[in-house]
């Protein structure tokens, strides 16, 4: 019985996250926000971008707007070369099957006050270096850059606003 390439690219991915989170955390001076929160997901106020880079990344925009056909790359983007579901899950609630082994739950996009605070050009500064820390500063969250690894520029602005959408369709029709 031979293993898909998908599954062993996966495992790798899995495997190598959880083996730098953990080395980012052992090495960290100050805890990760987010602890003790809700679900234990990071703060969202809390921007993962270093204030040297913050102005440039939130001015950062799509080159699209977000139509049916781009939110329909994204989820399949996010669905499949991107990894994304693997720790965002498939519905992008922070419940993919990697979350269960990482000590900080994945961002849930389906959270309508992240869009709030979070703007799409810092979403796309993580996707391109991903949120691994600054020891001292910044506390990470284990995620690591996709952007060029995985999938390009391009294809990160389809799933950045496929991810945003997450959260714009709970806020349209809230849970009662």
């Amino acid at each position: 019985m031979s293993v898909s390439r998908l599954s062993v690219g996966t495992l790798v991915f899995i495997l190598s996250l959880a083996l730098l989170l953990g080395f980012r955390l052992a090495d960290a001076d100050v805890p990760p926000a987010g602890y003790g929160q809700p679900n234990g997901e990071f703060d969202i106020t809390l921007s993962r971008v270093p204030v040297s880079d913050r102005a440039t990344a939130k001015a950062l925009k799509p080159p699209f707007q977000p139509t049916p056909e781009i939110l329909a790359e994204g989820k399949a983007i996010f669905l499949g070369k991107g990894t994304c579901f693997q720790c965002h899950g498939p519905g992008g609630k922070g419940d993919g099957g990697a979350a269960k082994i990482l000590p900080i739950q994945p961002r849930n996009f389906t959270n309508p006050k992240f869009n709030k605070v979070r703007t799409p050009g810092e979403m796309m500064w993580v996707l391109k270096n991903g949120s691994l820390g600054q020891t001292g500063q910044i506390p990470g969250t284990g995620m690591l850059p996709v952007v060029d690894r995985f999938i390009d520029e391009e294809e990160a602005w389809k799933v950045i606003l496929y991810e945003r959408s997450l959260g714009e369709a709970k806020q349209q029709h809230p849970s009662p």
